[in-house]
């Protein structure tokens, strides 16, 4: 006669299935996301060669777009109030950074060291406390993660509009960001496992016209469709 398993090993048993299948999700969801941000979506744009030039940084988790000044409409660049940052001198700069994500995942994840398994599993369920995360910064230089695209006036009209319905005007003050630079704004949108700080930035590629993945959640997935800056 069998005896009946243990109450401690029919859970031991759940917990290690459980555990399988988030392996399994989570290879899908990699696998996924990098398998769909190969298909571009606007096939046809051909970027032009007299267009404003934008770009677009990855620290190898945050992508985003950088803008000149000299393009933002004014009600944009009166929102970037000097005061915002912890070092008005920087806003002598004459480029803007935008980016956009969950609150907790952006302000405590500025790096891949900073990643953890908590904010990584807070932001994954889902969360409407988005932000957008600013920075005044020079031109970009050609590196490793930047990337550039030259866009034609309606389509750098729609690259900006897009970024601009990302902030939430009704939301609380801006906070500091992660040094003198930099700040954090109250965004729209839903930060979910779909909707990731790097398909912000494929959205508004898509949305000004740009050829770049149907899906881009990770970094990578935006930054193989834009081209290296030019060697001064």
């Amino acid at each position: 006669m069998h005896s009946r398993p243990s109450r401690s090993r029919r859970i031991g048993g759940v917990v290690a299935a459980l555990l399988l299948a988030m392996v399994a999700i989570g290879y899908g969801y990699g696998f996924a996301g990098w398998a769909i941000a190969k298909l571009p979506a606007n096939r046809d744009w051909r970027q032009s060669d007299a267009g404003a030039a934008i770009y677009v940084e990855d620290n190898g988790i945050h992508t985003g777009i950088v803008l000149p000044k000299a393009v933002l409409p004014p009600g944009l660049l009166a929102r970037l109030r000097a005061g915002d940052l912890r070092d008005p001198d920087y806003t002598r700069h004459d480029h803007v950074a935008f980016g956009w994500g969950d609150r907790a995942f952006y302000i405590e994840t500025p790096t891949w060291r900073d990643l953890d398994a908590a904010t990584v599993a807070h932001a994954a369920t889902g969360s409407d406390d988005t932000v957008m995360h600013v920075e005044h910064i020079a031109r970009p230089v050609a590196r490793e993660g930047v990337r550039m695209a030259r866009l034609r006036p309606e389509e750098l009209a729609g690259l900006i509009a897009f970024i601009e319905g990302s902030f939430d005007p009704a939301g609380p003050p801006p906070e500091p960001g992660y040094g003198p630079h930099d700040a954090f704004y109250s965004a729209t949108g839903r930060y979910s496992a779909i909707v990731t700080c790097n398909e912000w930035t494929g959205r508004a590629l898509r949305h000004a016209g740009v050829t770049i993945g149907v899906w881009t959640p990770f970094s990578q997935g935006v930054m193989q469709w834009l081209e290296p800056l030019p060697m001064d």
